[in-house]
Order: C-alpha cells, then structure tokens, then sequence
C-alpha cells in the first residue's frame, strides 16, 4: 500500500464562518494562489453546492473537481476527478468553526501521484507547491474579509 501525501493547514480569519465559506467554495477565489493563472465553474457544472465542479488550471498544472458534499457553512469536500500531472485524489475537505469573533478554517487533502507520472519524486515538489497554493489562497480570503 502506498502512502498518501497529506496537506494540513489551519487558519484563522478574522469573519464570520457564512463570509469565510462563501469567498473559500467560490472556485474563482482560487486564483489567489500564485501559481493559478485561472479558476472558475467548469462550463457543465450544475451551480454550486455538492456536484457542483469547478476548473483550475495554473503553471504547468490543471485539475477538475468535483464537489461531493457541501454544508454550508460547516463544511465542504472535493476531489480531483481529472489532472494533470495525473493525482490519485483520496479527496479533500474544508472544515469551519465559529471562533471568537472569527472563524477557524481546517483545510485537509490527501493525494498521491501515479509512479508513470513522477510517483514521489513529484509528490515532493507538489506538496510544497500545494502546501503554499492552499496558505495563499487562505491568505487571500483573510485579506478580502478582514478588511474594515
């Protein structure tokens, strides 16, 4: 049995969990990372929420995504239905609680990739770039709703 690649990074921001989820299930907001020249609704998505699939397609990358569940504003879960670099995408979710004043974002997802593909020497590059995508798109949500 292989072992999967796990990302794991927990954030506070400074709004409401109902802000928080909304600007983080918006697929276009995922352009914050540096390295998404593009994100959005796919062309055949049915709207947002669970089936709902979302496109993304950054330096060198491209990933399709399919949301599989969504409990606004507690939770939601998504996995890579198609890529490249292929990813075998045991899904990831994204967990909100209220916090103080704030809210707490848990943002978790396990991957790994096809040894035809570049197995774990590719999982060492992709989990630094993923790991820096997901804090800067964290970021990028602390910076548009922690503005007063």
């Amino acid at each position: 049995m292989c072992r999967m690649v796990r990302i794991h990074l927990e954030r506070s921001i400074a709004a409401p969990p109902e802000q928080v989820f909304d600007w983080l299930a918006d697929p276009h907001n995922l352009a914050a990372a540096p390295l998404v020249l593009r994100a959005g609704d796919a062309k055949d998505s049915p709207g947002r929420g669970a089936g709902a699939v979302r496109e993304v397609v950054g330096v060198g990358t491209w990933f399709r995504e399919e949301i599989t569940a969504y409990d606004r504003p507690r939770s939601y879960s998504y996995l890579i239905v198609r890529s490249f670099p292929p990813f075998n995408h045991d899904g990831g979710t994204l967990t909100f609680t209220a916090a103080g004043d704030g809210t707490r974002v848990d943002w978790l997802t396990n991957y790994t990739h096809p040894a035809r593909a570049g197995g774990k020497l590719l999982e060492a590059v992709s989990q630094r770039l993923l790991r820096a995508s997901f804090a800067a798109i964290l970021d990028g949500c602390a910076d548009a709703l922690e503005r007063t």
